[in-house]
């Protein structure tokens, strides 16, 4: 679902556009399936590599919303009480008088309204100067990096993965990708995955829409893999068995009033609660959202790109929080990027490729605030020009794993192997 832009007015960097174009993964894909991708890999023997399992997951679902593009957390989150952030922004930056304030040093973007009462009801939280232990502005590289999340080592699966291979194997929705059958590289690995465009497209091709027409289909594609190895095996069966529960959801009203915008980001997030709600199984979910490489024209806290982009963000938040209800209670979503803005704007009214960021979590357990170390928008604080990160990313991912699903320390050493922090958690979420 990551999103790109071909107005003239909306220039993003020439590597953005291959990023947001490239299938970040090879997928086997099922005999005659339409919108959707599921990978499986041989899951026997490889649960040695990653210690011990349990039973099953028993914390919350971790919905994982990628920004694409690099992120400006400047904008979205503005520091509003450094005195430095408008001498740096004097045109794109948020005017303190026209932001929500957090607290007495930022200030949310005005667009981003739609969230003031998840805010106050404790329900959001920020943290903010959080990125990669080091600068890495490639979108490609950084992107990779963040979502393999083991720099140095030799592992060459996804985060998502390792911390699923922490527990025993779910059913087919256990691990999705909703809005695009791309999958993740954070996903990437032995761990079965299901990628879709949408639940009402999730279906097989010449099938057509009756009960009949898709019994016909599975039966010959069961008597094809009846004799198939393992693997293929377990991802055909798994595929036939997630689109009967999908057709069966049917057509879906979201809940408590909640108004998803008809955008990517929107019908995204209004699926994932579709499925959350169906209590089909649903461990982590993935979405991408991309249009925020924005090099020139981000636009002023009135108008323009950055305005837009924020004003759909906030609303299909909004909607996502009202729609699920009680259920967010054991719901957790947590943003990333591939990295940050520089801090002072160009001469083409956009921000540059940067470091440090901001990460938003909405759950039914947050501890409300701007979480992390401000290290100032001072000149001899900044990193080549850019924001320093004070929190490495991870330690926010950790603190979910830890807190929200169960995770122990020594757990998440794994999933995240050469991370030392594991044991000094930011402190956002709370059991």
């Amino acid at each position: 679902m990551t999103e790109t832009t071909t107005r003239p007015d909306r220039a993003c960097c020439a590597e953005a556009e291959r990023a947001s174009n490239v299938t970040r993964r090879s997928l086997l894909k099922a005999v005659g399936l339409g919108t959707v991708a599921i990978a499986a890999g041989p899951m026997v023997g490889m649960r040695a590599a990653f210690g011990a399992v349990d039973a099953g997951w028993s914390g919350d679902t971790v919905v994982v919303l990628s920004l694409r593009g690099g992120f400006d957390g400047l904008s979205a989150v503005a520091p509003i009480g450094d005195p430095d952030y408008a001498l740096n922004r004097p045109t794109i930056g948020v005017p303190s008088g026209s932001a929500f304030q957090l607290d007495s040093m930022f200030g949310m973007h005005p667009a981003l309204n739609a969230l003031q009462s998840l805010w106050t009801s404790n329900k959001l939280a920020f943290v903010h100067a959080a990125g990669m232990a080091s600068p890495n502005r490639s979108h490609f590289a950084a992107m990779d990096e963040m979502e393999r999340a083991a720099p140095g080592s030799s592992a060459r699966s996804g985060w998502l993965d390792r911390t699923l291979a922490l527990h025993t194997v779910g059913g087919p929705f256990s691990a999705v990708q909703m809005g695009s059958s791309s999958l993740p590289e954070s996903l990437a690995g032995p761990y079965p995955v299901l990628g879709m465009d949408s639940i009402s497209g999730f279906n097989l091709k010449g099938a057509g829409s009756t009960q009949a027409g898709r019994d016909r289909w599975r039966n010959a594609l069961n008597a094809l893999h009846v004799q198939a190895p393992a693997g293929l095996h377990d991802s055909a069966a798994g595929t036939l068995g997630a689109l009967d529960t999908a057709a069966g959801l049917g057509t879906y009203t979201p809940g408590n009033g909640a108004s998803y915008p008809n955008v990517g980001v929107g019908n995204a997030l209004k699926n994932a609660a579709q499925l959350i709600k169906a209590q089909v199984g649903v461990r982590v979910l993935t979405i991408d959202l991309g249009d925020w490489d924005m090099h020139a024209n981000l636009g002023t806290v009135g108008n323009g790109w950055m305005r837009d982009n924020l004003t759909e963000l906030g609303g299909a938040l909004k909607a996502f929080a009202t729609d699920l209800g009680p259920l967010l209670d054991s719901t957790t979503l947590v943003t990333i990027s591939e990295f940050g803005r520089r801090v002072a704007e160009n001469e083409s009214g956009g921000v540059d490729h940067g470091w440090g960021n901001v990460m938003m979590v909405l759950s039914g357990h947050v501890v409300q605030g701007v979480h992390g170390t401000w290290p100032t928008l001072a000149p001899t604080k900044l990193t080549q020009g850019d924001l320093t990160a004070t929190t490495d990313y991870r330690a926010v991912l950790a603190d979910i794993l830890v807190n929200r699903t169960g995770a122990s320390v020594a757990q998440v050493a794994e999933v995240f192997p050469g991370y030392t922090g594991a044991s000094s958690l930011p402190g956002v979420t709370t059991a």
